[in-house]
């Protein structure tokens, strides 16, 4: 006898045997104990959902001869529920949209559809893939849809149903398949696994449900592949091997050269990958992948249900989690996706994986916009002789990994223990900070300090969206902050974060610190000027930007010093 895979042997047979679809299970049983079952039924979802197993379910419990009418627990024995299991019932007739595009398949359906079933009670068609039906055979079926003799019933399932028109989804009651959550995959197939009697490792079911993507039958064609390929007892690593996912250690030797800014192994790394028959492409779509993880886990923990991972991937991508920031992973993954559509139309795609690789790996040498105006700020007075490390490395600021596992900035400067000189020390301070931790230090400069009382330091951000956002990652690394200004004071300070409607007003006894003056405003033809600047709209095509405010900003720093400061840079 013929072999059955393990997709079809296990097949629901049953409203109740329905995996992962409960809701559309209980609304069509409840249709048919309520006798209110319509004429025709639009199944949508994506591949291996059960919305074929839905129509022939339902289709068996409108038919079962077993029973006196329309049951939901079909007997799964008489002629027609064995028929319909296999798709040889007579009345119920199973058509392909795909292969029956025409008028005239559609007006044949229309003639047979007259005449009564010739055992059961109704005359049921499946069409599957009804998207792929032309706009002529649509309009065919239209009229027989919408008033249909009172013996038949149309079940349609499609993937796409955008593509079906609105007129025949007016006519139909529609029921949206759900993805199969990885929870429920991994109970059915460590379920079919015990009974088919096969040992297994428990983190096979981890990596064939993420495979699945919440496809059902896609999880049971892996494993049936996987068995068939495989040593007892089945492991993730032969899963891997068959479906040509790399060594995970590779790529974690990929993420880590770019987390240290290891250009020499970002190139190894890339090597090991392409020699283990791994594509450009197929680089790129593993390293996203796992810095959406990465970024889940500094966002959500470990303890996200959002994460598939086994225990040990986890702990592996902690450790090189740990040395990025959110932001940091944002921009990569958005750079990397943007790299993927590109790699498909190039003909050196190794060359450009290399060079955009290398540029997030080596993205410490570049620098924003706010942390160049601080840097120019704090530069030495007219007169002093500038170094040529001073836009590199303005002090030298070292760094600490304390208990949290981020980098702690420690500012090499001394500021008297009041909030005057804490203020006046603040440009300083933030962008020392921002040496040990870039990130950091730029959403520091967006806080002011408004108190010192009781060793804590209150610091103010303002009341809107970047404002927020800066609070919200500073609150992350307020033990890094506190340490730091602990430093500075030469005294054990708390930091207090509040927005700006929230914060405690200044004592009566001393002066409201003045208001930042506002930016000079600029004319449309100085706007107009800044954005046709050549430096400008090179900055702009390479970080693929819009700009959405454009500010004049003076800095205290002369001609001579700019002068030697960029002759040191050249040199």
């Amino acid at each position: 006898m013929a072999y059955t895979v393990i997709a079809r042997r296990y097949r629901s047979q049953t409203f109740d045997d329905v995996v992962g679809q409960d809701a559309v299970a209980q609304t069509l049983k409840n249709a048919i104990q309520m006798e209110r079952v319509a004429h025709a039924y639009l199944f949508c979802g994506t591949r291996g959902v059960g919305k074929t197993t839905m129509a022939r379910i339902l289709a068996k419990s409108l038919n079962c001869l077993k029973a006196e009418g329309p049951t939901v627990k079909p007997c799964l024995k008489c002629d027609s529920c064995v028929s319909v299991n296999v798709g040889e019932d007579i009345d119920v007739i199973e058509i392909d949209g795909a292969s029956n595009t025409g008028v005239d398949n559609i007006r044949q359906l229309r003639e047979n559809a007259a005449y009564r079933p010739a055992r059961a009670r109704f005359k049921i068609y499946i069409i599957d893939e009804v998207h792929m039906l032309s706009t002529g055979a649509f309009n065919a079926l239209l009229k027989i849809l919408e008033e249909p003799p009172e013996h038949v019933k149309f079940i349609f399932a499609t993937t796409e149903p955008n593509k079906v028109l609105a007129t025949i989804q007016s006519r139909c009651q529609r029921f949206d398949f759900q993805n199969i959550s990885v929870e429920i995959i991994g109970a059915q197939l460590e379920r079919i696994l015990k009974d088919e009697k096969i040992k297994y490792e428990k983190d096979l079911i981890i990596h064939l449900a993420r495979l699945a993507s919440g496809s059902m039958r896609d999880a049971l064609s892996l494993l049936d592949q996987l068995i068939s390929a495989g040593q007892q007892p089945l492991n993730a690593q032969q899963l891997n091997d068959l479906v040509g996912i790399p060594d995970n250690q590779k790529v974690m030797n990929l993420l880590t050269g770019t987390a240290d800014h290891n250009a020499a192994g970002v190139l190894d790394a890339i090597e090991q990958l392409i020699d283990s028959g791994q594509s450009s492409g197929q680089i790129c779509d593993f390293l996203i992948q796992n810095m959406r993880d990465m970024m889940v886990l500094q966002s959500a923990g470990a303890d996200s249900k959002v994460l598939v991972l086994t225990d040990e991937e986890k702990q592996q991508l902690q450790k090189v989690a740990d040395k990025f920031d959110v932001a940091a992973l944002i921009y990569n993954i958005t750079a990397l996706e943007k790299l993927r559509w590109t790699l498909r139309t190039s003909e050196t795609s190794r060359a450009l994986l290399e060079a955009s690789l290398l540029r997030l790996a080596l993205s410490e040498h570049f620098i924003g916009l706010d942390q160049l105006s601080a840097k120019l700020s704090a530069a030495p007075s007219a007169g002093a002789p500038l170094k040529k490390k001073w836009l590199n490395n303005p002090s030298p600021v070292t760094t600490d990994l304390p208990k949290t596992g981020t980098a702690s900035p420690k500012a090499d400067i001394a500021v008297d223990a009041d909030i005057d000189s804490i203020r006046a020390s603040w440009p300083t301070f933030t962008a020392q900070c921002g040496q040990a931790d870039s990130s950091l230090g730029a959403f520091l400069s967006q806080a002011c300090p408004i108190s010192f009382e009781n060793s804590t330091v209150s610091l103010q951000f303002t009341n809107n969206g970047q404002g927020q956002l800066a609070k919200s990652m500073c609150d992350r690394k307020s033990a890094s902050i506190q340490q730091a200004l602990s430093q500075a004071l030469s005294t054990e300070v708390k930091v207090r974060l509040v927005l700006e409607d929230t914060a405690k007003p200044a004592p009566k006894d001393k002066s409201p610190e003045q208001p930042p003056q506002a930016a000079p405003q600029i004319n449309r033809r100085q706007r107009q000027e800044a954005l046709n600047d050549p430096v400008v709209q090179m900055v702009l095509k390479g970080l693929d930007a819009t700009p959405l405010e454009i500010q004049k900003i003076e800095i205290p720093i002369d001609d001579e010093q700019m002068d030697l400061a960029i002759q040191e840079q050249v040199d």
